[in-house]
């Protein structure tokens, strides 16, 4: 998976926000999403794992859905990203880890994203949403 360019999608759209939104919304693997996150330069992962962190906060993520993400995200509950990721309120600043936990955390940060995103798009978003990143076309349908 490569980052997508500018004329395969809105301007508004860069590779974080289309693979962490295509993973919440099963458009692609969570393991496509760790390898392109892993041919990423450790700089770019550093900025990946700050993003990603963001977006679980406008998603305002919950203790519950910390757990849930975590056990879908195959990362050990003990793990510092899933310890981080599960504390009431959540703690952040993933990219600040060493780079060996990076890919944990980005796994565990993809996932709870997923959860409590699909949760505000069933509850605040059911019918109404004219949010761009809820409404990715699916990979049949043209960008």
């Amino acid at each position: 998976m490569t980052e997508p360019n500018s004329a395969d999608r809105p301007s508004f759209w860069h590779g974080t926000e289309r693979v962490v939104n295509g993973i919440a919304q099963e458009l692609c693997t969570l393991d496509d999403g760790v390898a392109w996150f892993t041919s990423l330069p450790p700089a770019r992962r550093q900025e990946v794992l700050h993003e990603a962190g963001l977006y679980a906060m406008q998603a305002h993520i919950t203790a519950s859905d910390g757990r849930a993400g975590v056990a879908r995200s195959g990362v050990k509950p003990t793990a510092n990203p899933s310890v981080m990721i599960c504390m009431d309120p959540p703690r952040y600043g993933f990219s600040g880890l060493p780079a060996d936990e990076h890919v944990t955390a980005f796994r565990v940060l993809v996932c709870v994203f997923a959860v409590a995103d699909t949760r505000r798009r069933q509850t605040y978003c059911k019918n109404s949403c004219g949010h761009a990143w809820h409404n990715l076309p699916r990979p049949t349908e043209a960008p």
